[in-house]
């Protein structure tokens, strides 16, 4: 029987269909003539904030990422002018409901994106629920609702035939993920990429670590060379994303050098899509999910229950709630 992770990772081209018809008006102009939109998230809805970040840029629009347990309690308050977007898969997340109070209070323009048992009212509710604790269709959907949104500002290459394109790859990517490359590292690994698909890289990772406990790391290539890559050496693996999407060469450079300290290094890239580059990311995304459901399955591990122990103990969780 195949894992909630695999059922869900198979349910993306559909909910990518779902919301490329669905109607973002009236949330839209909501945000129309924000001076600033901030967009909050936490873990793979903070991946998806700064992709979205991406997006509404293109737009024209004054977009900032910011973490959500860094809105909710050191940065500056939102001023006259915002517009907030909250995004959170289950409406679950402490800081993320925070943030969402806040806004609520604030009477400033403000959009919510969550699945559908998150139980907001206001919010823009994505088609499918997660069954798994590696959150996958949550984050493809979350994706799709930003660049709806972005495209209703005015974004090139968010709308609905660039959507329908990015389901179209990904049910490709299903079929052949060519993954064969990617080796099991005996120690630890990294996924490095630039710009956008570094987020890529960051959001892979976690889920190699969620569903099948691999220490991974994402990395932008500055970041990896200035001495992150240090400990990298025999038996560590690293996966180059889009080299070629590199302007200055770096991902390519740190991947030879990675090789040379003993690694073993694959490269994961895609053709062009007729698509923004945010919406680009989503198929290497789904590459990247399907790796971990692979590892998992061979390591053992269960991919659709993840926080236990220690780790899930609820006055972790409801850290910085709301009162």
């Amino acid at each position: 029987m195949p894992t909630k992770l695999r059922t869900m990772i198979a349910q993306q081209p559909g909910t990518l269909r779902a919301v490329a018809v669905t109607d973002l008006s009236e949330a839209a102009a909501r945000l129309r003539g924000a001076a600033r939109l901030l967009l909050v998230g936490t873990g793979t809805s903070q991946h998806a904030a700064e992709l979205g970040e991406l997006l509404f840029g293109a737009a024209g629009l004054d977009a900032r990422a910011v973490p959500a347990g860094h809105a909710a309690r050191w940065s500056a308050p939102p001023r006259a002018g915002d517009a907030l977007i909250v995004i959170s898969h289950t409406g679950e997340t402490a800081y993320a409901r925070r943030v969402r109070a806040q806004a609520l209070a604030s009477g400033l323009p403000f959009v919510s994106i969550t699945g559908p048992a998150a139980g907001w009212p206001e919010a823009i509710t994505t088609p499918v629920r997660e069954e798994s604790e590696t959150y996958t269709v949550s984050y493809t959907a979350a994706l799709a609702v930003l660049a709806g949104l972005a495209h209703e500002l005015g974004a090139p290459g968010a709308g609905p035939d660039a959507l329908e394109a990015t389901a179209h790859r990904v049910a490709e990517v299903l079929d052949d993920p060519g993954l064969g490359e990617v080796a099991m590292p005996e120690r630890a690994m990294a996924i490095v990429g630039a710009g956008p698909w570094h987020v890529t890289a960051r959001e892979g990772a976690l889920k190699l670590r969620e569903a099948a406990h691999v220490i991974c790391e994402g990395f932008d290539a500055e970041r990896l060379l200035h001495g992150a890559a240090v400990p990298y050496q025999g038996g560590d693996v690293l996966v180059a994303v889009q080299p070629a999407a590199d302007p200055d060469g770096l991902v390519a450079g740190v991947a030879t050098a990675a090789r040379e300290a003993g690694a073993a290094v694959a490269t994961l890239a895609e053709p062009e899509l007729p698509v923004s580059p945010a919406l680009a990311q989503i198929p290497l995304t789904v590459r990247l999910q399907l790796l971990a459901a692979g590892f998992a399955e061979r390591r053992q591990t269960d991919p659709d229950v993840v926080i236990t122990g220690s780790w899930s103990a609820e006055a972790l969780w409801e850290a910085g709630a709301p009162e």
